[in-house]
């Protein structure tokens, strides 16, 4: 293997320092002083080059520069910037985290899984070789096991995409007091908790799409006498496509430390299919126990039948699951600090319906689990109110999903929260909006005031949680004139709490997909304004070059704009507006006798400058300021990135010009 000059040279100096450190030369002298009185005997020869070797190998001298002397492979960084270099490829990763060296504890168990490459992903068959330099779609995987969380580099799509990575899961016990204690054969067949590898394909303007969500029983690894096995995974399409496969992953398992003793494939099965018969027959019992419920709602009152009433749905791989295990208290830890805040993340997580072949403009039935729809960053109605009713639940609320009509007759979800005083909260999952509902008595004298409806929700048809399922059976599902005392007996008709249980709570079905943590952030806030507010100003110039303006910043303004936009995500996030006075004052002290100020806020859940110019110039507000003509034009932009879990974004730019009046 021949290294470039730079590299030998850098390899050489290593080496010298590392002998310098070790006082090397200092110990050569005093092996050299002991090898020439040695030899100055009867038999008195010349030393040569190898006894002086051998003498160096007999004192240790050798073993003790090879035993400290270590080579790791580690993430280069810029010295200037201190962050990673930009790979030598056709494809710029945004989010590099560097790796980091793990502390293998050898009192804990570990799996090794390991990708080893892609093939069969014929959707990409025809797709040409990128050149280099061009930009191209890539695949990204995600792994979620037992609350750990990874995700692979981004590849370029393929056919035989170039997916190789290695995960150090760590395999912990359960039980109070048992996490410390190394996981044994016996504990770890009983773990049916699988790997769920999430694939998703991001296109050259960062939009993400689910290729196939996968749950990999990993524990075949147990039979193998090496404590490593290699196999194929064949991952299936999504929604329409879940019969359809998607590619196949070449996969590895091998465990840390080795098992002493393996166990046979007979019993690994054997319990593989206990674990399904006992989840067949409670879900089988659960059905049995939901049609005969649905047959005494619809004797209650024959209009029931068109009610929004949903017990189940159907999930991303085709699989029908009750709506309540799409609900499960989930605790952000530091990463959300209030129940608003909770409810600003989950709004800036994008709305997209489930794309449909064919569809004829209908909408295609599909929820999301939780580590899919993270992944992917974006889902429908139900995937965002099932997440922040999770979150609100953590957060000690009493939350329930809601399922009803907006206006127009629209399906739609959102999440109700009940006060301990009885009062009735909306949250709209897709905005952050929160409204207070306050019904109408129909019972009032006709002169009686009456609340006005706040909310734009027409009708609901059922809540649920995690462990209630209440439909509507009031004689009006609207919305306006709808009760919500969930005690009352006639006017809500509930599921029983122990069968839900029995297929919804934690554990109970090996079917529920597991719970994943919410991420940090791993974006720079500060870093990415700054590059978007660079992009900005080179196509704001651009732009008025184009009309043969001249372009001329004022750096003193710009930054002035910083605390309107974080007074804006304030609000946002909190719904106190704050700020304002101090801004306004800054403006007017900025803005000479004689002059005007323009400025235009907006936001954005993306990060694409050329997306965020072009959606600007169609408000004529923006274009008016961007095409200022006039006497001492000064222009203005700043940009501001707030991160929050997951890499979410929520983006705000404001554009400001400055100019004299000339009447």
């Amino acid at each position: 293997m021949s290294l470039p000059p730079e590299k030998a040279s850098e390899l050489k100096q290593i080496i010298h320092n590392h002998l310098l450190k070790m006082d090397i030369h200092g110990k050569i002298r005093e092996v050299l002083a002991e090898t020439v009185r040695d030899d100055q005997g009867p038999s008195h020869r010349s030393l040569s080059e190898a006894d002086f070797l051998r003498a160096l190998q007999r004192r240790g001298i050798v073993d003790d520069v090879m035993k400290d002397l270590h080579f790791t492979q580690e993430v280069p960084t810029d010295v200037t910037t201190g962050s990673p270099p930009k790979p030598a490829t056709h494809f710029v990763d945004q989010n590099i985290i560097p790796l980091k060296k793990t502390n293998i504890d050898p009192s804990r168990r570990y799996l090794y899984f390991q990708v080893l490459g892609g093939k069969a992903f014929l959707e990409h068959l025809q797709e040409p070789e990128p050149l280099p330099g061009q930009v191209c779609s890539t695949f990204t995987l995600y792994l979620h096991f037992r609350n750990q969380r990874f995700r692979s580099k981004p590849v370029p799509c393929a056919c035989e995409p170039d997916l190789k990575e290695g995960f150090l899961l760590e395999i912990h016990r359960d039980g109070i007091g048992e996490g410390s204690k190394m996981a044994d054969t016996t504990s770890m067949l009983s773990m049916c908790d699988p790997v769920n590898l999430v694939l998703i394909r991001t296109d050259t303007s960062s939009e993400t799409t689910l290729v196939s969500s996968y749950f990999l029983d990993w524990r075949t690894v147990l039979s193998s006498p090496s404590g490593k096995t290699c196999f194929a995974v064949e991952l299936m399409g999504v929604g329409s496509e879940c019969k359809v496969p998607a590619g196949v992953l070449t996969v590895s398992l091998e465990l840390y430390p080795p098992l002493t003793e393996s166990l046979s494939a007979d019993i690994i099965s054997t319990q593989q299919s206990l674990e399904r018969q006992r989840t067949a027959e409670k879900e089988r019992l659960f059905l049995v126990y939901a049609k005969q419920w649905w047959r005494e709602f619809l004797e209650i009152r024959p209009s029931h039948q068109s009610k929004m009433v949903k017990i189940f749905a159907q999930d991303e791989n085709g699989v029908n699951r009750p709506v309540c295990s799409y609900v499960r208290v989930l605790r952000a830890g530091r990463l959300l600090e209030s129940p608003r805040q909770a409810a600003r993340f989950v709004s800036l997580l994008a709305h997209e319906k489930a794309p449909v072949v064919g569809s004829g403009g209908g909408k295609q039935e599909q929820w999301c689990t939780l580590m899919a729809f993270l992944c992917r960053g974006k889902g429908d109605c139900e995937d965002h109110a099932t997440l922040l009713c999770s979150l609100l639940l953590g957060f000690g609320l009493d939350a329930y999903v809601c399922v009803g009509t907006k206006a127009k007759g629209t399906p739609h979800t959102w999440v109700l929260t009940r006060g301990t005083d009885g009062s009735i909260t909306f949250w709209e999952s897709l905005t952050a909006h929160r409204y207070l509902h306050q019904a109408i008595d129909p019972d009032a004298p006709p002169l009686a005031p009456q609340p006005k409806p706040s909310s734009p929700y027409r009708t609901v048809g059922c809540v649920f949680n995690q462990h209630t399922f209440l439909a509507n059976c009031q004689p009006s599902d609207a919305v306006e004139l709808c009760v919500f005392d969930f005690q009352n007996q006639s006017r809500w008709k509930a599921m029983s709490e122990e069968a839900l249980k029995s297929v919804c709570a934690p554990g109970s079905t090996t079917s529920l997909p597991p719970l994943p943590p919410l991420c940090a952030p791993s974006l720079d806030p500060a870093a990415a304004s700054n590059q978007l507010e660079l992009e900005m100003r080179y196509l704001v110039s651009e732009h008025r070059k184009d009309l043969e303006l001249a372009t001329v910043w004022d750096d003193h303004l710009s930054y002035l704009l910083s605390s309107a936009l974080s007074a804006y995500e304030l609000e946002r996030c909190t719904g106190v507006s704050c700020g304002n006075e101090e801004f306004q004052d800054a403006v007017r002290r900025a803005v000479p006798d004689g002059h005007t100020f323009k400025g235009f806020p907006i936001h954005f859940l993306h990060r694409n400058a050329r997306r965020a110019f072009a959606t600007c110039l169609r408000s004529p507000f923006c274009e008016e300021i961007v095409c200022c003509r006039g006497d001492h034009v000064r222009l203005a932009v700043r940009v501001r990135v707030f991160a929050y879990p997951e890499n979410a974004c929520a983006v705000w730019l404001m554009f400001a010009c400055k100019y004299r009046s000339v009447l």
